[in-house]
């Protein structure tokens, strides 16, 4: 098991736009139709992709987890500078197996399909149904920054 936390040869990604993960997407795919694709991190693309969509998809469906008081106290002290800078790799959400929801092995196609429905939704402007368990409730842009961020430190294991 790769410590991501100390993973150094990572992209640098900032996706201004749900169009820019989009585009990335396709490198991806475009990358490991030609053999190209390289991870630097634990996930195959297909988890990384899932995963990026199942974060999306909470927002509509509902979050697996409640997170406590007082860690949503010293996150949303954080949030801006989430939005603002990203996510930090290597954080792990206690009592998960995998650190975290949402890595089910799925095929590249399969994790781009999926994640491609769920930026949908969030391009469209649906609302969500659900507020960030650590943040709360979220205006659309910032829901929409925030998965940008989550995307791009996840995507940034993937090399095309």
């Amino acid at each position: 098991m790769i410590d991501t936390a100390k993973v150094k040869d990572r992209r640098q990604l900032r996706y201004e736009s749900i169009d820019d993960l989009l585009l990335d997407i396709e490198r991806l795919i475009a990358a490991e139709k030609s053999g190209t694709l390289r991870t630097t991190g634990n996930w195959t693309a297909g988890q990384v992709l899932g995963h990026i969509a199942t974060w999306i998809e909470y927002g509509y469906e509902g979050y697996p987890m409640r997170v406590p008081w007082f860690i949503r106290f010293f996150l949303r002290k954080k949030k801006a500078k989430f939005l603002r800078d990203g996510m930090v790799p290597g954080v792990r959400i206690p009592g998960t197996v995998d650190g975290t929801f949402g890595t089910l092995l799925m095929t590249t196609e399969q994790g781009a399909a999926r994640l491609r429905r769920a930026a949908q939704r969030l391009q469209d402007g649906e609302p969500a149904k659900f507020d960030s368990p650590a943040f709360g409730p979220m205006p659309h842009d910032e829901r929409v920054a925030f998965n940008l961020r989550r995307a791009e430190l996840h995507m940034s294991f993937l090399h095309p």
